[in-house]
């Protein structure tokens, strides 16, 4: 049996072997403050987190980014970026390709949530949790603490994941009250809700706009969902211009 570190320098040389430096430098352009970018395309890391899943995704879930002790969160002990959104995915993939629990993978996702500092691993890692359309009451508690938590990427963790399998006749209503619930003052967190309820109004149309009449968003936050609903190629052009007159 391989060790934690022959795993991990075996996933390190494949990320090289798929680095592109111009996509470095792409990369880099759309994630300011992050560091130890390789280059590596999302599909190419999608590809290679399958074929990871169905070999040992535990092992190799384990073996990759970990907070190491005494290092605030998000360092991923000296993690390269492709190194934390390939753990995520591999996670993610966990139990399509390795009927891998779900009580186990929530562990993981709780362990791998302090790794996140940026929107792009986040939002890649919830858009891969598919095991949510197979468990929604569950996975939906396990989500529900996260938007009140203090940490930021917490925050848009819970709200990216209610936009991405919530947005549904049975939570529409819930999710409002989430919404309006968010008190975290971060950029990412705020603009996850903004998103969200830019999505809910694509999908529940009145009911979101009964929602934005009566809401409780910060002028920041309501005005950016204004904006990113009035962005959408789904909404018509009448309804824009209503909706440009609502903002504060």
């Amino acid at each position: 049996m391989r060790t934690a570190s022959e795993m991990r320098t075996e996933i390190r040389e494949r990320l090289c072997a798929l680095a592109e430096p111009e996509y470095r430098e792409f990369s880099a352009s759309l994630l300011p403050g992050v560091e130890n970018i390789l280059g590596v395309r999302l599909p190419k890391l999608r590809k290679l987190a399958g074929q990871l899943a169905a070999r040992d995704w535990k092992g190799y879930a384990d073996c990759l980014a970990k907070q190491g002790e005494g290092e605030k969160e998000g360092t991923g002990a000296g993690a390269c970026f492709e190194e934390i959104m390939l753990k995520g995915f591999v996670i993610g993939y966990a139990h399509d390709r390795a009927k891998a629990p779900l009580s186990e993978i929530l562990a993981e996702t709780e362990a791998f949530l302090p790794l996140i500092d940026n929107w792009s691993v986040c939002d890649s890692f919830c858009s891969t949790m598919k095991i949510a359309r197979e468990y929604p009451d569950e996975v939906w508690e396990f989500i529900l603490p996260y938007f009140q938590s203090e940490k930021e990427f917490f925050v848009r963790f819970a709200v990216v994941m209610s936009l991405d399998h919530y947005i549904d006749p049975a939570h529409i209503h819930r999710l409002f009250s989430l919404y309006d619930s968010v008190r975290h003052p971060g950029y990412y967190a705020k603009m996850a809700v903004a998103w969200a309820v830019s999505m809910c109004y694509v999908r529940f149309p009145k009911e979101t706009e009964g929602y934005l009449a009566s809401c409780r968003l910060d002028d920041f936050t309501y005005n950016r969902a204004i904006q990113k609903t009035t962005e959408s190629f789904r909404v018509d052009a009448q309804t824009k211009k209503r909706l440009r007159s609502m903002k504060r």
